[in-house]
Parts: C-alpha cells; sequence; structure tokens
C-alpha cells in the first residue's frame, strides 16, 4: 500500500482495474487488505474541495450557483486518484456512509467528469457501516447511485455557512475589531454559555436547612434517616430558612420517644440504557474519562477505521455518526447468543429490546447505534492491541452495547418510617439493596448516582421502640445553574434541535479556537471577546442567534434529504430576511451599534 502510486499503476493491459476511493488513508490500508490485488484503494484526505472565501463563491442572483476550488492540500491525493481513475475501468466511491461523505464521493466524481475520465467507465456508490471484510465484501456487491437529496442537503447546509460568515464577519471586523469571525450554529452555541453566565451573575442564593436523624433499634443497629413531617405537616426544600427554627425543632424532637409506624419493602426494576449515539457517547466518555468530545470523536475514528490484530486491520466498531439506536438483527442474534452462554439465560430477555427513541428526521437515522462489530472481541482480550485512551472507550461501547440487550436489574427498596408517639413527628429512612443485577453485572453506573444503595437497613418491625443516637441540621444555600461542561452543552444543543452528530465536535472546537469561550475546570466560560460578539449578535441580528429559528432551519435542511422540500427554496427563504438585516446592520453608525452594546451588557 505505501508504495509509490505509479508502480502500482503498471499493471497488465488485459487486467481490470478497480479503483476504491475513501476518505481515509487508515480506511484504505484496512479496505485493501480486504479487497486483494485487483483492486487498488486511495484516500482522499476527507473533503477535496471547498468554497473559497472570496466574495460571489455562492451566487444568490443565479440559483445559489457555486464555485467549488480544490484546496492545496488535496491537490497531490486528487491528481493520484485522476492519474489512477485513468486506467480503470470501475470507479467505486466508498466514502463514509453520511451527508459529507456523499457529498465528497459527489466531489470526486464532478473532478473526474470535469477532466474526461470517465467515460464508458462504471462509477458506483458504495457503503460500509462497518470496516469488516464481510460487511467491505456486501458493500462492494451492492452498489447504488450517489444520494443527490443528501448532497443537496449538504449544498444547502455549506451556501448557508458561507452567506452567514461572509456576510455577518466583515461587519465584525469593522464595528466589533478583535473578533475574527461568526458561524451560524456556533453562533447559537455561544450564546448558550453567555446566557448561563448571565443566569450564574445575577443569581442570589437562598439559604436553607435540613434535618436528619441517626436511630438505634433494640439491637443498636444504625438507622439513619431524614425529617420528613413535623407538627403534621410535610417537610419541603424551604421548610427552615434559618438555624434559630431548626434548633427549636430540634429541642422538640429530642422531647419524644419514638417507634417503627411503618416498613415497606417493594421490588424496583431499572433498565438498562439504549445503545450509544454520537451524542450519548460523547456525554458519557466525557462524564466517565474527561475525554472532549474532539477527542472521543477522534478515539472512536481509530475503532471504526481498524486496528492492528496479529497481522491483521480489523474495524472495531460499527460507524461513530449517528443519531439511531437500532441495532442490526444479525447482530442482536449474535449478542443474545454470547449473552446466554457467557452470563446465562436468567439474564437474558424473552426477545430482543428495542429502543426506538426520538425519531431522528435526517438521513443519519439509518445507521444503527455504535456497537462492537464482533461482540465476542472482548475488551479484556483485544487490550493489548490498543492505546490505553482506545481501550477504555472500547471498553465502554462495548459493555453498553452488550448490556442494552440483557435483562433489567432488581432492587429490593426498603422504606423505615420512624413516627414520635404524639404522631406529630415522622422520619423517612430509604435503603436498596440489589436482588438481581441484570444489566449491571457488564454496564455498571456509578453508586453516587444512588443513595439508597449505600445505606443498608436493619431488619425491623412495626412496634419496635428506637432511640435517638444524634440529630444532625445541616446549613445549604441553592446553586446556581452550572456552567456548561463539553457534556452539557451537546446534550443542551441536541435538546434543542441545533447542530447534528457530525457537527457537535467541530462547534464545540471552534468556539475555543477563536477564543470566545475558555475551558477552565472542564467548564465553558465565555470570554469578555465571547460576551461582546453574543450581544452584537442578539441585538442586531436577533432572528439568527434565536434557538427556534436554528433548529427550524435544521429541521428544513433534514427535509432536504427526504425530498419534502427544495434546497434552493430553503436558501431563497433564508436569503431574503438576511440579506435586509445585514443592510441595516451596515448603515448603523459605529458609535449606535456601541450604545446598543452598552445598554445589552
Amino acid at each position: 500500500f505505501d508504495k509509490p502510486i505509479k508502480n502500482i499503476l503498471k499493471t497488465p493491459k488485459n487486467r481490470i482495474m478497480n479503483l476504491v476511493i475513501v476518505e481515509s488513508p487508515a480506511k484504505a490500508k484496512t479496505i485493501n487488505k480486504y479487497l486483494g490485488k485487483d483492486y487498488i484503494v486511495l484516500a482522499s484526505y476527507g473533503h477535496v474541495r471547498d468554497l473559497p472565501s472570496k466574495n460571489g463563491s455562492v451566487d444568490p442572483e443565479n440559483n445559489f450557483k457555486m464555485e467549488w476550488e480544490l484546496d492545496s492540500f488535496s491537490k497531490k491525493y486528487v491528481k493520484e486518484i485522476t492519474d489512477a481513475a485513468a486506467d480503470s475501468e470501475r470507479i467505486i466511491l466508498a466514502t463514509d456512509p453520511d451527508r459529507e461523505g456523499e457529498a465528497i464521493a459527489w466531489h470526486v466524481k464532478e473532478i473526474l467528469e470535469g477532466k474526461k475520465l470517465l467515460k464508458g467507465k462504471k462509477v458506483e456508490r458504495v457503503v460500509f457501516n462497518e470496516i469488516t471484510k464481510k460487511a467491505v465484501t456486501n458493500g462492494i456487491n451492492n452498489p447504488r447511485k450517489i444520494e443527490s437529496l443528501l448532497v443537496n442537503a449538504y449544498m444547502a447546509r455549506r451556501a448557508l455557512d458561507y452567506l452567514v460568515g461572509f456576510n455577518i464577519s466583515p461587519i465584525l471586523w469593522t464595528k466589533l475589531p478583535g473578533s475574527k469571525s461568526a458561524g451560524r450554529v456556533q453562533s447559537v452555541a455561544l450564546r448558550l454559555t453567555t446566557e448561563r453566565e448571565h443566569e450564574i451573575e445575577l443569581f442570589k442564593p437562598e439559604e436553607f436547612w435540613t434535618i436528619s436523624g441517626d436511630f438505634l433499634d433494640h439491637e443498636n443497629k444504625f438507622i439513619n434517616s431524614k425529617l420528613s413531617i413535623y407538627n403534621g405537616k410535610k417537610i419541603e426544600k424551604f421548610s427552615f430558612k434559618k438555624k434559630i427554627e431548626t434548633e427549636k425543632v430540634l429541642k422538640e424532637i429530642k422531647n419524644q420517644s419514638y417507634n417503627i409506624a411503618d416498613v415497606s419493602s417493594k421490588i424496583y426494576r431499572r433498565n438498562p440504557l439504549a445503545p450509544f449515539t454520537t451524542s450519548t457517547l460523547q456525554q458519557t466518555s466525557s462524564g466517565k474519562f474527561g475525554f472532549g468530545a474532539s477527542r472521543t470523536m477522534q478515539i472512536a475514528q481509530r475503532l471504526y477505521q481498524g486496528v492492528e490484530i496479529e497481522g491483521e486491520t480489523v474495524g472495531l466498531i460499527t460507524y461513530m455518526r449517528t443519531d439511531g439506536t437500532q441495532i442490526s438483527k444479525e447482530a442482536i442474534l449474535d449478542f443474545r447468543n454470547f449473552i446466554n452462554d457467557e452470563h446465562g439465560k436468567e439474564y437474558l430477555p424473552e426477545s430482543p429490546n428495542s429502543y426506538a427513541g426520538k425519531k431522528a428526521k435526517n438521513a443519519q437515522e439509518a445507521h444503527e447505534a455504535i456497537r462492537p462489530t464482533d461482540i465476542k472481541r472482548k475488551p479484556s482480550e483485544i487490550k493489548k492491541y490498543l492505546s490505553t485512551d482506545q481501550s477504555k472507550l472500547y471498553e465502554l461501547i462495548w459493555n453498553r452495547a452488550v448490556s442494552s440487550q440483557m435483562n433489567p436489574a432488581e432492587f429490593d427498596r426498603k422504606s423505615i418510617t420512624i413516627e414520635s408517639d404524639n404522631k406529630k413527628i415522622n422520619f423517612k429512612a430509604n435503603g436498596s439493596t440489589i436482588k438481581f443485577e441484570g444489566y449491571l453485572k457488564v454496564y455498571k453506573f456509578e453508586e453516587k448516582d444512588d443513595e439508597d444503595l449505600k445505606n443498608i437497613l436493619p431488619e425491623v418491625k412495626v412496634g419496635d421502640k428506637v432511640s435517638i443516637k444524634e440529630l444532625i441540621d445541616d446549613q445549604h444555600f441553592t446553586d446556581p445553574p452550572p456552567r456548561y461542561s463539553e457534556a452539557s452543552l451537546v446534550k443542551k444543543m441536541e435538546e434543542l434541535g441545533i447542530g447534528r452528530p457530525s457537527t457537535y465536535a467541530s462547534i464545540i472546537s471552534v468556539l475555543s479556537t477563536r477564543n470566545y469561550v475558555e475551558l477552565l475546570n472542564k467548564r465553558f466560560h465565555p470570554t469578555d471577546r465571547g460576551k461582546l460578539l453574543s450581544a452584537f449578535l442578539e441585538k442586531l441580528f436577533t432572528k439568527y442567534v434565536d434557538y427556534n429559528f436554528t433548529a427550524e432551519l435544521e429541521n428544513q435542511l433534514d427535509e432536504i434529504t427526504s425530498g419534502k422540500i427544495d434546497w434552493v427554496k430553503v436558501l431563497e427563504g433564508f436569503w431574503k430576511d438576511f440579506y435586509s438585516n445585514v443592510g441595516q446592520v451596515k448603515e448603523k453608525r459605529t458609535r449606535e451599534v456601541l450604545d446598543l452594546l452598552n445598554e445589552s451588557l
């Protein structure tokens, strides 16, 4: 694979050459091994063309016609592809199975067409959801045409981002020196962080107190409980606002005798979580390992593209950009057999668990959730072939996927009510014990998520006398809303319908690289420049940093992929109002803009 391209192309004239084009060299290397000597696999190294950042790259007057430019980095790789295409009978475009991948396939085809290299040749589009021999062979044997609706959605998104960036950025340079640029979705994500900062600045903490009691039963065993009723009234969060109030209550509590008024026990079940989507993987790996969204995606990309295992390059997980929580029937069957063999039939549900989450409207929905390509490759056995970070992420994906097809965990939840003899004071103690591990055998949750599991309660009967060992009154203050972490920002963007799996990581990294936010203790703090830019956009381009407007635009872009709406219509609808807004802002004097910002800040 590493031989110079000229040597590879010296093939006998009578041999039909199949040229396969993928996005990355790692993927090319893996696929090349699967396909053998009749195929040559080359990488495009990502996008090969883009809109040059100059005036007129998108022409709103001419049906939003776009002028594409080959970037300097890609020239060398495009030359390799065109040289190989000249000698090939069949050209297979095997870029990633999403909108971006479809766009790269379309760009490559356009370049080859422009050089008149496609005459009399077969041009096919194939996709692999995982890089395994079976999936690659299956993909090659089931080609299709380039999906024009996916390409149209890409065109609309690219044109929108260009029109926003190219029209707002020059205004920023004149009216707000020091601001580099404003992106369509980044600006909305920035607004989330600045609004949260504002909430924190305005926040006034409120004091409140809680009372808990340690009681001893007749065998001197602890019962840790919380005051739940006082003077016949249920205790709320702000029942006690000052120390003086709790002191009075503590005196009253001490003057009473207590017994067990109620003991109840019930079984509750906790269902396994769905296998990972892009956003849940980013959130969980951030919480468990402190990985940022970009780092998670880079590690996942390596696991997807292939890792060297005993001389064979193997793709370990399915495609990592997905909204879907479903898993293929074959994989589910493999999972079920594995669970049955490894853990026994009591861990296996009668029928497969299905996770019909919110129905994603875009074409990414067709993808499976992120799962191991072969469940028999246990994390413990694969560990030696992976870096530490790869091993952590693979184990997380493997555990979550297997556990998603297991039985729920069962807990025995016990509740004890301690009552005063005058019936006016109640303490409640709750504790849980795991009755059946179920999916927790494979996918452990953090114990800190479940306080009840730490509170083991003794065996007591109704009517038993108990005595007070200790009463504790604790002071608390309400907390301001937390600043966003990478995980919570991704979650919020997903909730609002802003951005898509393939864009979360890049949106976040742009905010940092442009110095609009800084990450301190894993939390986003907007910089002064970020606050200024956000205030500027909110005052002067209000509609375009509106959450609902941005989410609606994302929906329209998704509807292009399903053919419900024409991409040029979406752009026309956006451009008319936006162009008029740009014109109005350009006419404002800098003094007027500064006054608006002062008022806002």
